[in-house]
């Protein structure tokens, strides 16, 4: 029995300002990525699983080669208001402050949140540091009766949920 194989260049192209096509870099792909799930998942969009809020959040912040902190604000019944990646950090860290959580949190007018942050390291478990910060923010966030619903930390295509181990 004979053995079919084909071979075909497998790049993407992007075009440039004069309207010729190059290969894309691998950081344009992840851009080009994060816009298409943008219009997949747009205001309104029901979270109706974990496994989907996962799926969006890996879209969202995989592939980044720093720190992001990210919030899903969302309404009474758990539909997207806005993604809004808050605050930028290095290669194993980002500052986070609660008061701009809820500064945003009351603008928006959402009734419940999802935390979501990126370990470029490739390591999803969530530190000290994560867990002392989600409580935080779910107290902060309590006083002005915004539920915190999870904390998701993205690692590659691996996650971790706060609220399905109990630390939420």
């Amino acid at each position: 029995m004979s053995q079919l194989s084909f071979s075909f260049d497998s790049s993407l192209l992007i075009r440039d300002e004069q309207g010729r096509y190059l290969p894309a870099t691998g950081d344009q792909i992840l851009a080009a990525a994060r816009k298409v799930i943008d219009l997949k998942v747009q205001r309104g969009a029901a979270f109706t699983s974990p496994e989907l809020v996962k799926e969006y959040l890996v879209a969202k912040l995989a592939g980044f080669e720093h720190e992001v902190f990210a919030a899903l604000f969302l309404d009474a019944k758990h539909h997207l208001i806005q993604y809004v990646e808050m605050f930028r950090g290095t290669i194993d860290s980002a500052s986070v402050y609660p008061r701009e959580v809820v500064k945003e949190a009351l603008r928006l007018n959402a009734a419940a949140v999802i935390f979501s942050h990126n370990h470029p390291s490739g390591h999803p478990e969530p530190s000290q540091a994560d867990k002392t910060l989600t409580q935080r923010l779910k107290e902060a966030l309590a006083l002005v009766e915004v539920r915190s619903l999870d904390h998701i930390i993205v690692a590659g295509q691996h996650t971790v949920s706060f609220a399905e181990r109990g630390l939420l």
